[in-house]
């Protein structure tokens, strides 16, 4: 992957060159997950976190009281909200991702048009 990137950049004139410095390398993992928190819907992803936070200490204290359990239906009446608060956070969690995703996608669309736009 790195020749291909550098076959291009040998390329490129020096003003491709400077469009491409600014529009800068890829960010690192743990800056692409918090770069979920900013801009204009950063909010939303903020309260979404807290709600997940929640949900996943109410169904860790659910499955601990089902494990305590010594009837069925005890273990049943801490079960089944344990589970569905556990799955409903990872739900949450990983409904994240496309946002991270979608931030790499115009990344990489903006270097494509760069691209593209040399070639005319």
């Amino acid at each position: 992957m790195r020749d291909i990137d550098q076959t291009l950049d040998e390329a490129l004139s020096a003003e491709e060159r400077d469009l491409l410095r600014r529009i800068g390398e890829e960010p690192g993992y743990f800056a692409q997950a918090l770069s979920i928190f900013g801009g204009r819907t950063g909010w939303v992803s903020g309260v979404l976190m807290v709600v997940q936070g929640i949900a996943f200490v109410a169904g860790v204290w659910a499955a601990w009281r089902f494990f305590e359990a010594t009837d069925a239906l005890t273990a049943v009446r801490w079960g089944i909200p344990a589970a569905v608060l556990l799955l409903m956070s990872l739900i949450m969690k990983m409904a994240m991702w496309p946002t991270i995703h979608a931030r790499q996608l115009q990344l990489q669309l903006k270097r494509l048009e760069v691209l593209l736009v040399r070639d005319r």
